[in-house]
C-alpha cells in the first residue's frame, strides 16, 4: 500500500539521503559519551564552516543598523541597490571584471541556495533516462551537487577529477563519450566547474578554465562556476581568479560567490551570483515568486565590509592562520607515514584530501573506525562520487591545539599509512 509520503513527494525526492555532513553529526552525537569516556572528545574535522570569531566591526554594524527607520521590511528580492553596487566594486577590484549592478547580479541566501535554484529552474521532469536534462559535474565534488540535481530531475554526468588528468577533465572527450552511451547531446545544459575545488582543495589554470569556457560556447550550454573559495589561498602564484577574466566568458557563464567562507559568517546566508544578464535576470524572475529578499541589516552591513581595507586584513589573517593550520596537518600526516610532496600539496582553501591506508579498502570503513576508536570526524571520499572511494577529506578549521590533538590521537590509536 502506498504511504501518504509516498503519494505527495516525487520519487526523486523520495531517494534523497539526508546531507553527509548532518549525517556524520548525528552519528557522533550517538557516540559522544562513550568516546568523551575514554578521553576521546569528539574533534570535528567534517564540516567546512569557518570557526574564527567573524569581523568585529562587521557585527558592531549589524548592531547599529537593527535601529535603522525601515530596515526590518521586506528587501527587494534583486539585492538591494547599495549590495549590488558593492558586489560590481567587488569584482572589479578582485579581478579586473565589470559587472552591471542593474542587470548582471542577483542576491542569494548563500551560494548553495542560488545554485540548487538555478538548477531547479533550468530542469524539465521526465521519467525516460536518456532524455532527462544533463548537468556535467565534477567528480568527486561538493556533495550536494548530485542532491540538486537528483531531486530536480536531472542527470548528472560524472567529469572525473584524478592525479592522472591533473584535476583537469577533457571536456569534450566527456562529452563525446557520454554521446556513445546513449545520452541526447541536446539534453546538456551545463557544464559545473568549482575551482578552488570542495573536497580537494586544488585550483586550476586560465588555460584550463578557457577550454571549458570554448567547449561552452561551441555547444551552447551553461557555464556554472562555484567560486565560494575564491578568497581563500595561500600563494600569490596560485591565487583564484574568476571565469570572467577569460574572454567571452560572459557569452556563456554565470558565477557564484558566498560572504561564509571568507567572513566566518555561515549562518547569515548571504552570496551573489553574477554573470550573463540574460541567464541572471530569468534566474531573477524564479528567486522572486520564492522568497523576498535577504534581511536588509545584513545586505547594508556586509556591502559597507565588502571593499572595507579592515575586510581585505580580515581575509589575509585567516589565510595566515589556515596556511598555519595546514602546515600542522600536513607534518603529522607526513609522521604518520603519508607520501605527501610539497609540490603536491593544493595553497587553496582549509581542505585536504588524502587517500585511506593501503590495509583498508573502503572509506567509509576508515572513517568509521577513526571515528569510533579516536573521535576523530573525517569525511569518507565516496560521499563526494564515486571517485571519490580510496580517499577521504577532513577541514582544518579547528584549533591548532585540536590539530596537533588529531596527529597525537592517530599516532596512539595505530592510524599510521601501513
Amino acid at each position: 500500500m502506498t504511504t501518504l509520503e509516498e503519494k505527495i513527494f516525487n520519487k526523486d525526492v523520495m531517494s534523497l539521503e539526508t546531507y553527509i555532513m548532518f549525517r556524520l553529526k548525528e552519528k557522533t552525537e550517538a557516540l559522544r559519551e562513550e568516546l568523551t569516556n575514554k578521553n576521546r572528545k569528539p574533534i570535528f574535522l567534517s564540516m567546512g564552516a569557518p570557526t574564527m570569531t567573524p569581523p568585529r566591526k562587521l557585527t558592531e554594524r549589524v548592531k547599529e543598523l537593527m535601529d535603522e527607520p525601515n530596515i526590518h521590511l521586506y528587501a527587494t528580492p534583486r539585492g538591494e541597490l547599495s549590495f549590488r553596487k558593492a558586489i560590481s566594486k567587488r569584482m572589479k577590484n578582485r579581478f579586473g571584471v565589470d559587472i552591471d549592478p542593474a542587470t548582471e547580479v542577483f542576491s542569494l541566501i548563500g551560494s548553495k541556495e542560488g545554485i540548487a535554484n538555478l538548477i531547479r529552474f533550468m530542469t524539465t521532469q521526465t521519467e525516460n533516462k536518456f532524455e532527462k536534462d544533463i548537468f556535467m559535474v565534477p567528480d568527486p565534488c561538493y556533495a550536494s551537487y548530485w542532491q540538486f540535481i537528483q531531486c530536480s530531475g536531472g542527470l548528472g554526468y560524472h567529469l572525473p577529477l584524478t592525479p592522472e588528468n591533473d584535476f583537469k577533465p577533457n571536456i569534450e572527450e566527456y562529452y563525446n563519450k557520454m554521446i556513445s552511451e546513449g545520452y541526447n547531446p541536446e539534453k546538456l545544459k551545463a557544464v559545473i566547474i568549482n575551482y578552488p575545488n570542495n573536497p580537494l582543495g586544488v585550483g586550476t589554470t586560465k588555460e584550463y578554465v578557457k577550454s571549458v569556457v570554448d567547449f561552452c560556447k561551441k555547444h551552447q550550454v551553461l557555464l556554472i562556476s562555484d567560486a565560494a573559495y575564491c578568497d581563500m589561498y595561500f600563494n600569490e602564484e596560485e591565487k583564484p581568479f574568476s571565469v570572467f577574466e577569460i574572454e567571452g566568458a560572459k557569452d556563456i557563464a554565470v558565477e557564484f560567490y558566498s560572504f561564509s567562507k571568507p567572513y566566518a559568517i555561515t549562518g547569515w546566508r548571504l552570496g551573489w551570483i553574477c554573470g550573463n544578464s540574460a541567464i541572471v535576470q530569468r534566474f531573477g524572475k524564479g528567486k522572486s515568486t520564492i522568497d523576498n529578499g535577504i534581511f536588509k541589516v545584513l545586505q547594508n552591513a556586509c556591502a559597507e565590509f565588502l571593499n572595507s581595507p579592515e575586510g581585505d586584513e580580515y581575509i589575509n589573517r585567516g589565510n595566515l592562520d589556515y596556511k598555519r593550520k595546514q602546515s600542522i596537518i600536513i607534518n603529522g600526516f607526513r609522521e604518520l607515514g603519508w607520501d605527501l610532496p610539497e609540490e603536491k600539496v593544493p595553497h587553496t582553501t582549509f581542505y585536504l584530501w588524502l587517500p585511506i591506508p593501503p590495509r583498508y579498502n573502503s572509506s567509509f570503513k576508515f572513517c568509521e573506525e577513526v571515528l569510533e576508536k579516536s573521535g576523530i570526524v573525517l569525511v569518507p571520499g565516496n560521499a563526494f562520487g564515486d571517485y571519490g572511494e580510496g580517499y577521504f577529506r577532513l577541514s582544518y578549521v579547528s584549533s591548532e591545539e585540536e590539530l596537533h590533538e588529531v596527529v597525537t590521537r592517530l599516532k596512539e590509536d595505530g592510524f599510521s599509512w601501513k
